[in-house]
């Protein structure tokens, strides 16, 4: 019995959350609907000194291309040589964060669906 309902609960869990992962990050870019987001973890590799010339204006150009993918640069932390970044971002899926990057010419190492916030000062768990 206990199998059963684990394999029901399974295939139920699969029907409510693939719809919001099959929009393709193609139609995401072209169409005019607003896809639905999900948070990611963006692992990133730098070569010493690329980050040195990061201002205002490019991030402004990243965030500009970013919008046609309808990706969302939330924040980054990078390590004190710069050459690690784990960005956090809100995309449709994970090929929308490949291909803002691709056209941004900023690499990808690995990407991370972060579906769930642990708070810290709190008991409270968020599910987006």
């Amino acid at each position: 019995m206990k199998r059963v309902l684990v394999a029901v609960f399974g295939i139920l869990v699969t029907f409510a959350v693939a719809p919001a992962f099959a929009h393709s990050a193609s139609g995401a870019a072209h169409s005019g609907a607003t896809p639905v987001m999900h948070r990611y973890l963006i692992k990133r590799t730098f070569s010493p000194g690329a980050l040195n010339g990061l201002d205002l204006a490019a991030k402004k150009k990243v965030n500009a291309t970013n919008a046609r993918y309808h990706v969302k640069w939330i924040r980054s932390y990078a390590t004190a040589d710069k050459g690690l970044t784990f960005c956090i971002y809100e995309a449709p899926n994970e090929q929308a964060i490949r291909d803002a990057a691709k056209a941004n010419g900023i690499p990808v190492d690995q990407v991370f669906a972060v579906p769930v916030t642990l708070m810290p000062t709190s008991r409270d768990v968020v599910e987006h």
